[in-house]
């Protein structure tokens, strides 16, 4: 049974609508990543639910989305959300996982195309502490695999002034914005788990 609550209060949490709304109201609500509106708007973002119980099954799964995503063009697909609600709900065992995920990539020959980011809902960044509001950047409501073109981050990166201003002024919006009306953006009744 899955202990995160559903982002609208119900008690049966539906993954995907939960994913999407955060990226709706957190990730570019807040603009945390300018770059995402413009593939989401085009329906470019694969939503993937996986029904993995076990690390191996989970990266037989990001291996399958990782060829899925090297073999569609960037205009059907350009980046993919895996959510696995039940398995790595520990951030410290996702954290661990995140080297399988890197060696999947050097199996399947995609360094240099492909690149996997994390988010967690207990997400944490070495050396912050546990409620520290800067981990919110990478705080989803469930765990999730990033699939990333490395062609379409480079572009974006390179349309954008000072990429480097992006984590600071994160930063900053957190800040102001504060755990509580992070969790208010997202009707949640609950705070976010963290541990």
């Amino acid at each position: 049974m899955n202990d995160i609550p559903a982002f609208d209060g119900t008690d049966a949490p539906d993954p995907i609508a939960d994913t999407r709304k955060w990226l709706e109201q957190i990730v570019i609500g807040l603009n945390l990543c300018p770059f995402a509106k413009a593939v989401y708007v085009k329906d470019q973002v694969r939503f993937v639910l996986s029904d993995a119980t076990t690390p191996e099954a989970l990266v037989e799964q990001l291996a399958e989305e990782l060829l899925l995503l090297r073999d569609t063009p960037a205009e059907q697909i350009d980046t993919t959300l895996i959510i696995h609600p039940d398995v790595l709900t520990d951030f410290l065992d996702y954290n661990d996982f995140l080297d399988n995920a890197d060696a999947a990539i050097e199996t399947l020959d995609l360094q240099g195309i492909l690149q996997v980011a994390s988010f967690h809902p207990q997400y944490q960044f070495a050396g912050a502490a546990p409620d520290d509001v800067s981990n919110y950047t990478n705080r989803s409501p469930y765990p999730t695999l990033h699939l990333l073109r490395e062609d379409s981050v480079e572009r974006a990166v390179a349309a954008f002034p000072d990429p480097d201003v992006i984590v600071e002024r994160n930063i900053e919006t957190l800040d102001k914005l504060g755990v509580e009306g992070w969790t208010r953006l997202l009707g949640r009744k609950d705070t976010p788990p963290c541990h």
